[in-house]
């Protein structure tokens, strides 16, 4: 179908018919719409979720105009329609299309889907098949387009590699460019043959695969034994490389970023001007994924943040900036910098946020200034109840630290405060849950006490976000096995009789989903059938609770005769070969065998940027060092 076919389609017929009508419209303050005759390349970015959640992911904001602003290649947008736009789709035999041209997703040379989380990924069948583009890559032919993925599950996109023509594999910003720029001059070689070469898809990906940072999975075998234990993976063709290894920013503060956002027409999650203050972080939470994969840290001065976010607040009309990153607090420069950006636009009344505060006492003084302008709840992440559990993840947080920060949130005039927790942890025992519901109830007793003590009648408000520990790639609890459905369940009952404080509300995740979440995350090629077959029975946005359905998922492991418990109720040995060995991130085996021995002793490891190295192996694979901006500025006794 033609993209005035779709255009006609779409307006005439369906748009009526389906909630948010303006997740499919386009045409958004911003937006890029270019002439395909003028370039070389184009490129949709495929979001695997709804439109109000893939418009607020940052990544997508730099990409699309990093690529836009070259001469020679193009980006549009697509997200995963929701399900009644789909059933509508379906029932007119109309292609997935793109916002910008509304042309099918078959025509562009590239579709790139963000791997953004594992409960994401049925949406990215769904997408395919929406755009009549063969599942299987193995099932595409030359003139489909490359399906191609990044973002932080690429560390292990195992599960996803017989739909993946290939992965990149660290930052988009450094890789994709040039990526699209091969995949141009490649089209204008073939144009020139006088002949159709027979097999050029496989001529290009093998081209492609010479190129740092990118992975093409169909040039590798995966191996098991008798056992069904994973082996490792062979080579197929001599030109691959033996490990990939993820690209990096070297210079974070002069790096791309756009001073122009497009500006919905409706409502999205985070519906505001985003400035990375810093990527990476080095305070070594030992379940954290994201603090591995993004190392080292690196920051943006705040001369540069400051141009940003002037010109970012004219070209929007925006009232709030976000100041995002792992740990924003952490920015060496970060008071003056919260200062600047709150006087620069004072009379314009925009506020600040900061995503993500620390445990100390320097973060609630940063809150109390950002919010002058418009005051919310506090958030903080203790995540476990114990000082002996906290020690083991490696939090680096005390009781102490806990109390002090929130007694000084309520002194302040917060009465609001939210907790986030994880349960199964390794070697979490009763006590610790125990500790969650101690820790809680102490919050809400010394606020109630304290406004008491001003005379002010207050409701306080406590709230513990309770989420399951789930064993990601490449960190130092990869080797750990999940607790089942059955422990976690028990254990959020637990806690939910313990609680009996009217103050305090009490929230936790789906414990199937975590374990699907498990399952993805630490799996090989082989679940790709049960992806299929999950699919097929009507998987999709298996993230929201509403759609997720564990009995489909429970049905495709049957029917494919894989038991999901294999990959996440396992516990894996040091020496036994993981399906993410050959994607190289910098962080030595060795420090994360090292750190999962200093967890089970409850044994701290330091910040490597106010202490010594860790040797974590990040800077010297990798070539870079990390990046601070702020000289001593923003160092504070009350700082951690």
């Amino acid at each position: 179908m033609k993209q005035a076919m779709i255009g006609q389609v779409l307006e005439d017929e369906l748009l009526n018919k389906v909630t948010k009508p303006t997740r499919y419209t386009g045409g958004e303050y911003n937006q890029v719409k270019k002439d395909w005759a003028n370039v070389d390349t184009t490129m949709v970015f495929a979001f695997p979720d709804v439109y109000e959640v893939g418009m607020s992911h940052l990544g997508l904001r730099i990409l699309y105009h990093l690529i836009n602003d070259q001469e020679s290649m193009l980006m549009e947008r697509v997200f995963a329609p929701w399900t009644d736009m789909e059933e509508e789709m379906r029932k007119r035999d109309l292609p997935l299309f793109s916002l910008e041209s509304r042309r099918p997703l078959k025509e562009f040379d590239v579709v790139g889907f963000t791997l953004q989380y594992e409960m994401s990924y049925t949406n990215i069948l769904n997408m395919l098949d929406l755009a009549q583009i063969p599942l299987l890559s193995q099932d595409r032919a030359d003139d489909d387009p490359l399906v191609i993925a990044g973002g932080p599950c690429a560390v292990n996109p195992e599960p996803l590699a017989d739909f993946l023509d290939l992965v990149i594999l660290g930052e988009g910003e450094e890789i994709l460019p040039i990526l699209l720029k091969k995949i141009g001059n490649f089209k204008k070689e073939m144009a020139g043959s006088k002949e159709a070469a027979p097999g050029r898809r496989q001529t290009l990906l093998r081209q492609l695969s010479q190129l740092p940072g990118v992975y093409v999975p169909s040039m590798y075998q995966a191996h098991y034994d008798d056992g069904g234990h994973y082996k490792g993976l062979e080579k197929l063709d001599g030109s691959a490389p033996d490990r990939i290894c993820k690209q990096v920013i070297q210079d974070f503060d002069q790096a791309y970023f756009p001073t122009q956002s497009m500006v919905p027409f409706m409502g999205v999650v985070h519906d505001r001007v985003m400035l990375e203050v810093l990527r990476g972080c080095s305070r070594a939470c030992r379940f954290c994924q994201a603090g591995t994969i993004y190392r080292p840290v690196r920051e943006r001065s705040a001369e540069t943040l400051q141009r940003q976010a002037d010109e970012l607040i004219r070209q929007t009309g925006y009232d709030e900036i976000a100041l995002t990153s792992l740990s924003t607090a952490d920015h060496t420069c970060i008071e003056p910098l919260v200062k600047a950006l709150l006087q620069a636009h004072e009379e314009k009344r925009v506020g600040l946020s900061l995503p993500s505060l620390r445990v100390d006492a320097f973060s609630v003084n940063l809150a109390r200034e950002v919010q002058k302008v418009r005051k919310t709840g506090l958030t903080f992440a203790p995540e476990a109840g114990t000082q002996r559990l906290r020690d083991v993840i490696n939090k680096g947080v005390t009781e102490e630290d806990l109390m002090e920060t929130i007694e000084k949130a309520f002194q302040g005039g917060w009465h609001t405060i939210k907790l986030y927790f994880m349960m199964g942890l390794p070697t979490e025992e009763e006590e610790d849950l125990e500790g969650i519901a101690r820790l809680a109830e102490k919050v809400a007793y010394m606020g109630s006490d304290i406004f008491r003590s001003k005379g002010i009648r207050k409701n306080i408000k406590v709230t513990i976000s309770l989420s399951s520990f789930v064993p990601k790639p490449q960190t130092p609890f990869q080797w750990e096995a999940q607790n089942s459905i059955a422990q976690l369940e028990e254990k959020q009952q637990f806690l939910k009789k313990r609680i009996r404080d009217r103050r305090i509300t009490y929230n936790w995740h789906d414990a199937k989903v975590s374990f699907i979440e498990a399952v993805m995350a630490k799996g090989d090629r082989r679940l790709a059938k049960v992806l299929l077959k999950a699919w097929e029975k009507g998987a999709r946005f298996d993230g929201w609770t509403e759609h997720f359905r564990y009995d489909r998922w429970v049905e495709a492991f049957q029917e494919t005769e894989i038991d999901p418990a294999y990959y996440a109720y396992r516990n894996i040995e040091y020496n036994e070969p993981l399906p993410w060995d050959h994607l190289d991130y910098g962080v030595d085996r060795s420090y994360l065998v090292r750190e999962h021995k200093k967890a089970m002793e409850a044994a701290l490891t330091q910040d490597c940027r106010h202490h010594s190295c860790s040797a974590c192996g990040v800077c010297p694979s990798l070539g870079i060092s990390v990046d601070l901006r702020g000289g001593d500025h923003g160092q504070n006794s009350d700082r951690l």
